[in-house]
């Protein structure tokens, strides 16, 4: 005989109407009559940008779980609007980027994933705060923001992850631009880059394993300059970064850090775990410890897998 399931109290769920895997939402809907829900709230929304006012909401209405169905943009719109609550978040991988759960180890297979948010572990997690604004994945200034607001422009939906590949191609003849990088308000790097990175976690866009030793709980953010120009030098950075050895290139200088400010001669784009943001001469960064608690798989250890 099975065990009888414990009830979980009132379960939220924040959906991205577009983005879909599995059975969609009227599999979510049968998966989730299956188990001990007391309350069952139910948002949809048509983009991610009016997600964290459904999250706001589904805090007020005394969400317990708040299940957020999408992709990165989506995760972190509501982790965004979560932070510091002290809410339970699981993850239902529905985007074409999805790197947050593949880093914890969440499977895009929807009975799975939704098993994971109901059963398995609770674990606070870290995350960034960028310009007041936090992410779970990763921030970008340069080339690889530049490379994701072009993607934006529908390729995304079309070529799903080889959009990146696309745009990145288009992008790598990118001129570099000076900045200022302080770490605790000491100078840390200061001349022409092309990227500024700030990780949460090891992989990010396109696979790329950019932080080799990442992991989005021991109170520190990655962070790596990246001073390639043109083809040719791109080319070496992302081939030492496809093998796991990102700080030997000549062309990537990195280093951790709990509070970042930089500044740019000129304006630069920034992105937030995928998501265009806008350009800015400065990024004030952070790191939030255990900002956001996480269900995970029982026997992954985040930030392993």
């Amino acid at each position: 005989m099975l065990p009888r399931k414990q009830k979980v109290g009132t379960v939220a769920v924040i959906a991205h109407q577009k983005k879909t895997f599995g059975g969609g939402l009227d599999e979510l809907r049968r998966l989730l009559a299956d188990e001990r829900v007391d309350e069952l709230l139910w948002y949809e929304v048509p983009k991610s940008k009016k997600a964290p006012k459904k999250a706001k909401k589904a805090l007020k209405e005394g969400a317990d779980l708040v299940l957020v169905w999408g992709g990165d943009g989506m995760v972190q719109r509501c982790v965004d609007a979560l932070a510091g609550s002290g809410v339970t978040v699981g993850i239902l991988p529905a985007g074409t980027a999805n790197l947050f759960a593949q880093n914890l180890g969440i499977p895009e297979d929807l009975p799975k994933a939704l098993h994971i948010a109901f059963h398995g572990e609770s674990r606070k997690l870290d995350l960034g705060k960028v310009n007041g604004e936090h992410f779970a994945v990763m921030a970008g200034v340069g080339f690889d923001a530049a490379m994701i607001e072009d993607a934006d422009r529908g390729l995304k939906d079309r070529l799903g992850r080889a959009a990146y590949v696309w745009t990145g191609l288009r992008h790598v003849r990118g001129e570099l631009v000076r900045m200022k990088v302080k770490i605790d308000d000491v100078t840390w790097f200061e001349g022409e880059a092309s990227c500024l990175l700030l990780g949460n976690v090891g992989t990010i866009t396109g696979g790329i394993e950019a932080f080799d030793d990442a992991r989005p709980d021991d109170g520190w953010l990655e962070l790596g300059v990246t001073t390639a120009e043109g083809p040719i030098q791109w080319a070496r950075v992302l081939g030492r970064m496809s093998v796991g050895r990102s700080d030997e290139s000549p062309f990537v200088r990195m280093t951790r850090a709990r509070k970042v400010t930089a500044t740019f001669a000129t304006p630069m784009t920034y992105e937030l775990d995928g998501g265009a943001k806008g350009t800015v001469t400065e990024l004030k960064a952070k790191v939030v410890p255990g900002g956001i608690t996480i269900r995970v798989p029982e026997s992954t250890e985040p930030g392993s897998s």
